[in-house]
């Protein structure tokens, strides 16, 4: 009987703890899958849609129609939020498109989703940045979280700040 009880317990112990999750962040999805999408506040921005790492996500006007333009070389800079399969989960409207490598990015209100190779978790240096990839011209805006993209605060941003592509 004393056995019993210790399993009981230890079942019980082991339920109670993945029944609270991970716990403390910002975030206001806790999906475990790569292809989740949380609101986080972030400064300087506000309420944004972020990656499972905590990345700003953006999208560019280029890609507005959901037709994908950023390939390529574009990609060492802009990487495409990849979709795992199924429904992509999280803050937003999500959704799917495919690329031309065959591969699926998730989107927001039809919008391809991606994170900016220079941000880190929490900070956002894309918003509003001008760039050129294979003769065609993309500024990116980060995406709030009403799955709008948000203009940068007073200027078309940056350009260049990473070499001559």
């Amino acid at each position: 009987m004393r056995q019993l009880m210790a399993v009981g317990s230890a079942v019980f112990a082991v339920l109670a703890i993945a029944a609270c999750g991970g716990g403390g962040g910002k975030t206001s999805s806790g999906a475990a899958n790569p292809d989740s999408v949380s609101v986080q506040q972030l400064s300087g921005v506000g309420s944004v849609l972020v990656d499972q790492s905590g990345k700003a996500l953006y999208t560019s006007d280029q890609e507005a129609n959901g037709k994908i333009v950023c390939d390529g070389s574009c990609n060492a800079f802009w990487k495409p939020l990849e979709a795992s399969g199924g429904k992509p989960s999280g803050a937003g409207k999500l959704g799917e498109i495919k690329r031309p490598d065959g591969t699926m990015q998730v989107t927001s209100n039809g919008k391809p989703l991606y994170t900016f190779s220079e941000d880190s978790p929490g900070k956002v240096t894309g918003n509003g940045f001008s760039d050129d990839f294979a003769g065609r011209h993309f500024t990116w805006h980060v995406v709030t979280s009403r799955g709008t993209a948000k203009p940068a605060a007073g200027s078309g941003g940056g350009g260049g700040g990473y070499g001559g592509y």
